[in-house]
């Protein structure tokens, strides 16, 4: 196998005696370690410089090469695994908005600092935001499986800047010192508290079926489907319920505050979510033949 610089087309190596049932997983390995500062996860190879970079699990005898092979090499950057991913994501926007509740002295007036807000609502929302991310970090921990994937370090940055300046923006207002409650009152509250509850409750319920839809160390793969828990019961009209219940849990907590910032980061979120459900979506029905033409992406007979 010839290893090419998917740039300058630069010959950077050959690796000899490469066995036809080796995958590019192999393959990237035997490459680090000719360049060791190069590792596995940051490498990306391909059959032509605009080609889509070769899956791992690609088997060198299966792709349309010869007998040597010349691979185009593509150097993703620092690369960081998706447990730290998440982590990041979630422990910063926990403590962001923890800043505003407390009212830590230079955000509001002097005279609000450390103190507490009157409004009841605004203690619950607090509850309901450390509750909603503390999840994330205890499925991130506990449930979801992470394998070999990772994030270049660049992206991650993007990443937390978004999710940590909106969790600024909403507790900002949210905290406020003049912060008006809903207009329904207690009602408006108590049935928004309900319906996010029940969303967390389905969330967390779907990734505890994904992560059990394969046994570890298994390689056959089945698409998910309902089980005798009632909120994995979604699954007969969506693919991705989890999203189903993110977007529900948002929507309710926008209602319970009543507030225009959380209402626009419900929106943006259920946007980007939609393009993820669509992704996974299409993705199940091309792998598998017998998959449920019912279903939708993320919105039951609509989305």
């Amino acid at each position: 196998v010839r290893v090419l610089n998917g740039k300058t087309k630069e010959h950077l190596c050959f690796l000899d005696k490469v066995e036809p049932y080796s995958t590019i997983g192999d393959i990237k390995s035997l490459f680090h370690k000719s360049y060791p500062h190069w590792y596995p996860a940051r490498q990306a190879l391909s059959l032509d410089p605009k080609d889509k970079s070769l899956r791992d699990e690609d088997i060198l005898q299966n792709l349309p090469v010869g007998t040597t092979a010349t691979m185009y090499f593509r150097d993703l950057g620092p690369q960081i695994g998706w447990t730290m991913v998440f982590l990041a994501e979630c422990i910063g926007p926990l403590l962001t908005y923890l800043l505003f509740y407390f009212r830590v002295p230079s955000i509001y007036s002097h005279r609000y600092a450390l103190t507490s807000s009157p409004h009841q609502v605004v203690r619950l929302a607090c509850a309901c935001h450390t509750c909603h991310y503390m999840k994330k970090l205890m499925e991130t921990i506990f449930v979801h499986r992470f394998s070999h994937g990772t994030m270049p370090l660049r992206t991650i940055v993007r990443n937390c800047s978004y999710y940590w300046s909106c969790s600024a923006w909403l507790a900002y207002y949210i905290n406020h010192p003049l912060y008006t409650p809903p207009s329904y009152g207690e009602l408006q509250v108590n049935y928004a508290l309900f319906i996010f509850m029940m969303c967390e409750l389905g969330n967390f319920s779907i990734h505890l079926t994904l992560n059990n839809l394969r046994a570890e160390g298994s390689r056959c793969r089945r698409f998910p489907a309902p089980t005798k828990n009632p909120f994995t019961w979604l699954f007969f009209f969506v693919s991705c319920p989890n999203y189903t219940y993110e977007v529900g849990a948002w929507m309710s907590f926008s209602i319970m505050t009543q507030c225009l910032p959380v209402a626009l980061y419900t929106l943006l979120g259920f946007l980007q979510m939609s393009i993820w459900a669509k992704g996974k979506h299409k993705a199940y029905s091309r792998e598998f033949k017998d998959y449920p033409s019912v279903r939708m992406a993320i919105i039951p007979l609509v989305l």
